[in-house]
């Protein structure tokens, strides 16, 4: 699968992304709150570094969901039975995202805060 032409690439990436949009409440959850933050930024217009901060934010929040899913999907495939190092696995990558959650309110706030 190594050194596939870029499109194809792209190609895997998209599915991954849709699988984990169809498959997880949480990630379809997390893409309305990034479109509504957005949305209020470009609404607000607070200057670009604001901007990209929560454009950086919000991108940090949906990565860390996927990758979150992906962690689980293999979890899951590997481990099917609940096992206690399995669940700290899962649990130390949800806690990965509501970390990155918090800070992205942080950034909301303070750009709120800023205009």
């Amino acid at each position: 699968m190594k050194n596939r032409p870029f499109p194809e690439r792209l190609g895997y990436a998209l599915a991954g992304i849709a699988t984990v949009w169809r498959s997880e409440r949480s990630f379809r959850t997390q893409v309305v709150f990034a479109l509504l933050a957005n949305g209020t930024t470009w609404a607000l217009r607070p200057g670009w570094v604001w901007v990209a901060l929560v454009l950086l934010a919000t991108a940090l929040v949906l990565a860390l969901e996927v990758l979150n899913s992906a962690l689980e999907y293999l979890m899951d495939q590997v481990h099917p039975s609940l096992a206690p190092g399995i669940q700290h696995a899962k649990d130390a990558a949800a806690g990965a995202v509501l970390i990155a959650s918090c800070g992205a309110v942080v950034v909301g706030v303070s750009m709120l805060i800023s205009l």
